[in-house]
């Protein structure tokens, strides 16, 4: 219900739609993947867009607004280079390099209309979040820097190192309590590194209605209507996510630890 399973396609590739968002309501998610000297026209619509580089060489327009020598190599070499593209823009994705393009398209609605903004790599706020075996670092890429810049949809990127913990504690963000927790969907989308490992993804909620794990691998999307999401990185394997989040009260990252597991913070 909530995994989403990689298939892999040239163009673009709709992942998370409305038809099968299971409980989402703010949250669209897609990748482009281009070959050399291919390109990518669109219109965000009533959509708020951001255009998250993961591999390769671009140049993006977003209507007047024109972006050029992007690059990439892969999420775990660089940091990342993004592009906002507001709500009904046109825009328009290159590929001038000699390898496969890939961009995440994330997308949420919007009623207000902003300006397009590029993020480089030196606008992304890294750091590393808890430590020990749940260590692991945190890249914003639309999320502060974006205030008063975007109206719903936040942006980041999370590495794990082999055998790391992360969203840990386990946390969640769907209920409103302003100052404690925020109320926002979130999807995931991953990558392994090698691409042949796999991590593990839990979901639940307090009350255990809902209590799953699942096996994720290389290009898989997971969807986070609610409930607490720790993840776990195979032994041996590098896992990373794109994390894309929206929410209709505050635009704000405040996730709320399970109280059960607060303690391995002390």
């Amino acid at each position: 219900m909530f995994l989403l399973k990689a298939n892999l396609q040239s163009g673009y590739q709709a992942i998370v739609t409305k038809e099968n968002a299971a409980g989402l309501k703010w949250l669209e998610f897609a990748m482009l993947r281009l070959a050399p000297g291919q390109s990518h026209k669109a219109n965000t619509g009533k959509l708020e867009t951001v255009l998250v580089l993961q591999q390769g060489k671009c140049q993006i327009s977003a209507g007047d607004e024109h972006y050029g020598g992007l690059s990439r190599e892969s999420v775990f070499a660089e940091k990342a280079s993004a592009v906002y593209v507001p709500i009904e823009t046109d825009y328009v994705v290159e590929n001038v390099g000699d390898t496969t393009l890939e961009v995440a398209v994330c997308m949420a609605p919007a009623d207000t209309k902003h300006a397009p903004f590029l993020v480089r790599p030196d606008d992304v706020w890294d750091r590393t979040v808890g430590r020990d075996n749940f260590a692991r670092q945190v890249h914003d890429i639309v999320v502060k820097n974006a205030e008063g810049r975007v109206q719903r949809i936040i942006v980041g990127e999370t590495f794990n190192p082999p055998g790391n913990w992360s969203s840990y504690p386990p946390h969640k963000h769907d209920d409103y309590k302003p100052g404690v927790e925020a109320c926002m969907e979130e999807v995931y989308f991953y990558r392994l590194h090698p691409e042949q490992g796999f991590g593990l993804q839990s979901i639940y909620t307090a009350d255990r209605k809902l209590d799953e794990t699942y096996r994720v691998e290389h290009g898989d999307t997971f969807l986070i209507p609610y409930g607490y999401h720790p993840v776990c990185a195979g032994a041996g394997y590098q896992l990373y996510y794109l994390w894309v989040m929206a929410g209709d009260i505050d635009r704000v990252m405040i996730p709320n630890d399970d109280p059960a597991h607060t303690w391995v913070r002390q």
